[in-house]
C-alpha cells in the first residue's frame, strides 16, 4: 500500500546558476504538463488515503492556483494529512497563502538560501533578502503554521561572518523546520561549465556545517537527518517515509516513485512526458541485497541511525557480522557510534558519510 506522493512541477522563471534538477522556463507549457500530469495521477494512482503529499520542483508556486487545485483534487487524503508546497519568497503573499490554505496545504518549504544579496545575485535567485524575510513574516501570521526554509552553505564569495549572519537571521525568524544543504555543483548546472570564483573548498564548509549543527541544536532544533532540524513534532513526514525506506508514488517528469518492490523514474524530456505520461521511463525490481543496502544507506542519513534488532528480522541476517570490518573501522575511527542497540554516524562521520557508506555497498 503507498500512502505518499511527490508530483514535479518542473517549471521556474529563470534558473538558478547551482540547479542541476529537472526545471524549464517555457511557462507556456505549464497548462499541457498539468492535463498530462493529471492522466499520469489517473492512470497510476490507486485511491489509496494519502499521509502525505509533497509538491516540489521547479518552482511549484509559480502555478496558477486553479491548475494547483485540479492536482490536489485527484487525491484523497487520510485524517491529518501533510501536504507540502516548495515556494520562492518572491511569490509569498497574504492572499497567496490564503488561498493555499483554503486548498488544503498545510505546510510550505521557502527557498531561501541565503539572506545576502550579492551572494544572491551570484547564484542567479530572483528574490533579495528583503524579500525573503517578508515572505517568512507573511508566512509566521498565516493559518499555515508549518513551514520551512532552505539554507545552502559553501556558496560563491560567502565568507564566515555571511553565513553566520544568515544563520542568525533566519533563526530570527523562528521557522519550525531548516534544511541545510552544502553547494555541490554537479554537471548538468551552469555552475558546472562557468566555474565561479571565491569558490569555499570542502573543509571551510564542513567547518559550517559543525557550526550550524552546534548552533541549531543550542536554539531547539532536533537535528533528526543529516541536512534537516526540526523543532519538536515538526519533523517532515514525507521526508522520513523516504528514509525509513518506504513506498511512495512519483508523479511528474523526471520523478521517481517506489512501489510493490519496483524502483521506478519517468522520463527527464518535457514533451516526451507530455506526449506520454502514464510510461515510466525505467523500472527495477530490487532483489533482497539491493533492499539491504538501500536500508543501509538511507538508515545512516538519519541522526538516530540503524537498529541491529529491526534490520536483523527485516532481513534475516547478522548485521554485526556481515559487516563486523566496516563497523569495526569507523567505530575504532570515531565516525560510528553504537547507543541503544543502534549504529549511527557520530558528527565527524557525517561529515565522510559518501567515503564510510561505500564501505557498506
Amino acid at each position: 500500500m503507498t500512502e505518499y506522493a511527490y508530483i514535479h512541477i518542473p517549471f521556474c522563471k529563470s534558473k538558478c546558476k547551482y540547479c542541476s534538477f529537472t526545471s524549464f522556463t517555457n511557462d507556456n507549457l505549464i497548462t499541457p504538463y498539468v492535463y498530462s500530469l493529471l492522466k499520469e495521477i489517473e492512470t497510476n494512482y490507486e485511491y489509496e488515503p494519502l499521509k502525505t503529499l509533497y509538491i516540489g520542483g521547479g518552482t511549484p508556486s509559480i502555478l496558477p492556483l486553479n491548475l494547483l487545485e485540479k492536482i490536489i483534487k485527484k487525491f484523497h487524503f487520510s485524517d491529518s494529512p501533510e501536504i507540502t508546497i516548495e515556494t520562492n519568497p518572491c511569490d509569498i503573499t497574504e492572499d497567496y497563502l490564503e488561498s493555499l490554505y483554503n486548498l488544503g496545504i498545510n505546510r510550505i518549504s521557502v527557498g531561501v538560501q541565503t539572506f545576502d544579496d550579492n551572494v544572491l545575485k551570484i547564484i542567479g535567485r530572483r528574490h533579495d533578502s528583503k524579500q525573503a524575510l517578508s515572505a517568512l513574516e507573511l508566512i509566521k501570521n498565516s493559518n499555515i503554521k508549518n513551514y520551512s526554509a532552505d539554507l545552502i552553505y559553501g556558496l560563491p564569495s560567502q565568507t564566515e561572518e555571511i553565513f553566520k549572519n544568515d544563520l542568525k537571521t533566519l533563526l530570527e525568524c523562528e521557522p519550525n523546520h531548516i534544511s541545510l544543504y552544502g553547494l555541490k555543483i554537479e554537471e548538468n548546472c551552469y555552475f558546472f561549465k562557468n566555474p565561479p570564483q571565491n569558490l569555499p573548498d570542502d573543509d571551510f564548509q564542513a567547518d559550517l556545517y559543525l557550526y550550524a549543527v552546534k548552533e541549531l541544536g543550542q536554539n531547539g532544533y532536533e537535528h533528526y537527518e543529516i541536512s534537516n532540524f526540526a523543532k519538536p513534532d515538526y519533523f517532515s513526514r514525507h521526508n522520513m517515509n523516504y528514509w525509513n525506506n518506504e513506498y511512495y508514488y512519483g508523479f511528474g517528469v523526471s520523478a521517481h516513485g517506489y512501489s510493490d518492490g519496483i524502483r521506478y523514474n519517468n522520463t527527464n524530456e518535457l514533451q516526451k512526458y507530455i506526449d506520454n505520461p502514464t510510461f515510466h521511463e525505467y523500472g527495477k525490481e530490487l532483489n533482497t541485497e539491493e533492499k539491504l543496502q538501500e536500508e543501509i544507506f538511507l538508515g545512516f542519513r538519519r541522526c538516530k541511525g540503524i537498529s541491529v534488532s529491526e534490520i536483523n528480522e527485516k532481513f534475516g541476517i547478522d548485521f554485526e557480522n556481515k559487516y563486523a570490518k566496516p563497523l569495526k573501522k569507523y567505530s575504532e575511527a570515531g565516525f560510528i557510534e553504537k547507543e541503544n542497540g543502534r549504529y549511527k554516524l557520530s558528527l565527524n562521520g557525517v561529515l565522510l558519510s559518501n567515503i564510510i557508506l561505500s564501505d557498506f555497498m
